[in-house]
């Protein structure tokens, strides 16, 4: 059985459940999964993880300058394709050699370990390293795409370089499977395939409160631009003007989170808005399954996960029409879709939400019935299953 490496950048990272979804369900199929993490402490609770950057500055560099010695031909190689595949400009180039010199070190632990192939998870810096270390091994390699972050710069500047050496490219939604498209030539399509990010089987982790007569909106994600938070807010602030009775709890941390409190404060919301900061992924779970709707604000989106977890845990669910979202989401279906930055839309639909139980139900019932058709993590990994177990070429 093929051992294959699995690479992120941060494998313990709350965002990146996922990622050991993924690797858990492939380990129940019979594949052998080797988890590899750039960062150091990376360490998730069931898994010691071995990280490149996990040793001090001056035992990589020693490492890498060994790996060298022992293949110094390889080693240029290498060297030069950091050199081709790197942002523009004097930065890009000092980065490139930071990327080469991580490779050698993930080589060495590859080659330790026995991999014969390496999947990197999202288009960023780490998955450089990974196709550079896999180019030094000359074993294949295949990456996964996310979102728009990967496209959009830095990274997207990169992409079609990454595609072009990689065996095969999963995307986790046809929005990122057309956006991955768009920067390669036709004769590069047949290698882009849908693998979508499945959830476990839910189990139901709370019920919103007896009693409470607020109406509970609950939103999860970092506090930075992109997420919409000032949107949300003017959109509650509507709510509660028509005279719904309504609170806001927010999961998550972020850049922004200061200019988000004064929001907060000048909107007159301070006990209408609750701040949790970044939840481990249980308590995250049962702060979204206790309340009454999951909503998103974003201004651009892949396909979140946090959305299937809400619409499993029979939470009803408002979300942008953006991206890969109504791949998940039918409007009036299993959940509300609204216009992307229409604030006046979302202000309508958690409206009625908040009034109609009998909608609630209905969107309810036919979400759970839609997650498990199609994002339960065992279905959700056949196609990886077969990319993976299929003869693949060496990477040369």
């Amino acid at each position: 059985m093929t051992r294959i490496a699995y690479l992120v950048s941060e494998y313990a990272a709350p965002s990146h459940t996922f990622v050991r979804r993924e690797i858990a369900a492939l380990r129940r199929r019979g594949l052998t999964i080797l988890p590899f993490t750039i960062r150091r402490d990376a360490t998730a609770a069931d898994e010691e993880v071995p990280a490149v950057l996990g040793i001090p500055r001056h035992r990589l560099v020693a490492r890498a300058v060994w790996v060298m010695l022992g293949a110094p031909r390889r080693s240029a190689r290498t060297w030069l394709l950091a050199q081709r595949h790197c942002a523009p400009g004097l930065r890009g180039r000092l980065w490139a050699q930071f990327h080469f010199l991580e490779a050698l070190v993930l080589a060495a632990m590859l080659r330790e370990a026995g991999a014969e192939r390496l999947h990197s998870h999202f288009a960023n810096s780490g998955a450089t390293v990974g196709m550079l270390a896999a180019q030094f091994l000359a074993i294949p390699w295949s990456l996964t795409l996310h979102g728009i972050s990967e496209t959009d710069p830095p990274a997207g500047g990169l992409l079609a370089g990454k595609i072009e050496r990689a065996e095969f490219v999963v995307c986790a939604s046809w929005f990122m499977r057309a956006q991955g498209m768009r920067v390669v030539p036709p004769a590069q399509w047949d290698k882009f395939h849908i693998v979508r990010c499945g959830i476990d089987p839910p189990v139901k982790l709370a019920e919103p409160a007896h009693g409470r007569t607020r109406t509970r909106f609950v939103t999860v994600g970092r506090i930075s631009a992109e997420k919409g938070y000032p949107g949300l807010l003017y959109a509650l602030c509507e709510v509660i003007a028509v005279g719904i009775d309504a609170e806001l709890v927010i999961v998550g941390d972020g850049p922004l989170r200061g200019e988000l409190e004064q929001s907060i404060a000048r909107s007159g919301l301070a006990d209408r808005v609750v701040l949790r900061g970044a939840l481990p992924e249980c308590e995250t779970l049962r702060t979204v399954a206790a309340a009454d709707v999951f909503v998103l604000a974003s201004l651009m989106e892949g396909l979140p996960v946090v959305l299937m977890e809400a619409m499993a845990q029979g939470v009803p669910v408002i979300a942008p029409h953006l991206a890969g979202i109504p791949e998940l989401v039918s409007d009036g279906q299993n959940g509300l879709l609204f216009r992307p930055a229409d604030w006046d839309m979302l202000a309508n639909c958690m409206h009625r939400l908040a009034v109609d139980a009998g909608l609630r139900e209905r969107l309810i019932s036919e979400a759970k019935q839609r997650i498990k058709d199609a994002f339960t993590i065992d279905e959700a990994v056949e196609p990886l299953v077969d990319l993976f177990t299929k003869e693949a070429p060496s990477a040369g």
